[in-house]
């Protein structure tokens, strides 16, 4: 799924087939065991009682001995060299066929599903991200949450729960670990204890470790799925109904400036995705993030990602500097993954001279506090400029704000489609164009609402649509009857 990995669980995997030989003298996940000239084991614990489908079973200390045995064992008989010359499938059909040598001539006791089970672990373990490779494998996922060697949670359809996955150690955890952020330029450990990476297919990872993390290394991942949402697929999971799908395609098409605002695991770089879909293939698109995860398929597109500083504290590119710099590129949208600090004054000067359909998104709970953290982020900025200055500039610069919100049974909805309207005194006015309601909940838990147009004949954008000739489409949406969310 990833490419050829290291040759051991604390070197780095390279993006192509590289190998690279263990790590020297200290701790370290490919710590050997005292491997005896013959060893018998006893057979493994037997099988539980079949799990949950969502939730992997919890393996006995006595496989982790083994599997620690037999692992020493194979870093003392493979050639990391030789190795490296072989294509990942090869790869691993070389280290099964060692590791078969082993379990016969140290007479260990297995049966074949154990033995096919540890043979995947090794290699997972040799080639791979170790324990987590079951994991990053299943597209069902949406988060894995790793909470020091002993403790890994998933989160599956808007509902967390605790998998019977560990790793041997925290020094392996912290390997794995460096082994991720590595990927892209990044290092993680006591002297640089937090980072922001991503994995090759751009899901978000990040890692913080001791001493800032009490109990082990603390790993998050952010999966993306393999097929990238549409709006067309959020219609059919209820997250929008299709007429509030089609002002959204509006709004992405007739360059209106867009804040998608929404709490964490809300959806809104899924829905910043997908609205980015309907950006015309010929405009020049230049996207600004701190781990570079947005998936555009437009042919004209520059990604920029931020540099956190180096050991001696230099280097550092800030989301700042990344969004004053793509300034002089000559942009026609900016696209910022995540707006949370002084970049809010530079993306909003972006919208406001020129660069109309621009897009960003934020952390708020509604679409009134979106802006508010737009005023907020330019006074801890420095900006010593009078509040209404600000409200002035945000009014001219935001269009719209598109609210997306999970909600307590987990699902994920589009609650306001919300347009900026203007000032009135120093108050900024906003106009409701699409909302969600909470009707109740079924027997199950299960919310259930409907999403509704608020009745607008004309918003402040209607003559930028009618320019684009999308204004009967546009007003087909606006007029339709409320539509129940499907359930």
């Amino acid at each position: 799924m990833f490419g050829k990995r290291s040759g051991s669980d604390g070197d780095v995997r390279a993006p192509k087939p590289a190998f690279q030989t263990p790590e020297p003298a200290g701790p370290s996940a490919m710590t050997r065991e005292p491997v005896a000239p013959t060893i018998s084991s006893p057979p493994l614990a037997p099988a539980k009682p079949p799990p949950p489908p969502t939730v992997e079973a919890r393996r006995s200390d006595n496989y982790y001995q083994v599997k620690a045995t037999i692992f020493g064992a194979l870093i003392e008989a493979i050639d990391l060299a030789q190795l490296a010359k072989l294509d990942s499938e090869s790869a691993r059909e070389e280290i099964r066929d060692i590791v078969n040598e082993i379990i016969a001539i140290k007479n260990i006791v297995m049966s074949i599903a154990e033995q096919e089970e540890l043979l995947d672990d090794i290699c997972n373990d040799v080639l791979g991200y170790g324990p987590l490779e079951p994991l990053l494998s299943r597209d069902d996922i949406a988060d894995i949450m790793v909470n020091g060697a002993g403790t890994v949670f998933i989160e599956v359809a808007g509902k967390i729960q605790r998998t019977g996955i560990r790793f041997r150690d925290n020094q392996q955890l912290l390997n794995i670990c460096q082994r991720i952020v590595s990927q892209v330029g990044r290092r993680v450990d006591e002297s640089s204890p937090i980072c922001d990476a991503r994995l090759a297919d751009g899901s978000r990872v990040n890692a913080i470790v001791p001493p800032l993390a009490i109990d082990g290394p603390a790993l998050t991942i952010r999966k993306f799925k393999k097929d990238k949402l549409t709006l067309e697929q959020l219609v059919k999971f209820g997250a929008i109904t299709p007429e509030g799908a089609t002002i959204l395609q509006i709004i992405g098409r007739v360059r209106c400036n867009v804040i998608i605002s929404g709490g964490t695991g809300s959806g809104k770089t899924t829905l910043l995705n997908c609205l980015t879909n309907y950006i015309e293939h010929d405009e020049r698109v230049i996207t600004c993030e701190d781990a570079a995860e947005l998936q555009l398929q437009q042919p004209h597109v520059v990604r920029l990602e931020t540099r956190p500083p180096n050991i001696e504290g230099e280097g550092q590119v800030t989301m700042r500097e990344l969004v004053r710099n793509c300034l002089r590129m000559r942009p026609e949208r900016i696209i910022v993954g995540e707006v949370r600090g002084p970049e809010a004054f530079d993306l909003l000067q972006a919208m406001n001279t020129g660069h109309d359909g621009s897009m960003g998104t934020l952390h708020a709970n509604n679409p009134r506090e979106a802006l508010s953290r737009c005023e907020s982020m330019i006074t801890m900025g420095g900006f010593s400029l009078p509040s209404r200055t600000i409200r002035e500039m945000i009014c001219a610069s935001v269009d719209i704000i598109v609210q997306a919100a999970r909600l307590r049974d987990g699902s994920r909805r589009i609650t306001h489609i919300t347009e900026v309207m203007g000032m009135e005194g120093d108050t900024i006015i906003t106009q409701d164009i699409f909302l969600y309601d909470v009707v109740g909940e079924d027997a199950n838990g299960k919310i259930i609402g409907k999403h509704r147009s608020t009745g607008i004949g004309r918003p402040r954008f209607w003559e930028r649509a009618r320019y684009y000739n999308e204004e009967k489409r546009l007003a087909a949406a606006l007029d339709a009857s409320d539509s129940p969310a499907p359930a």
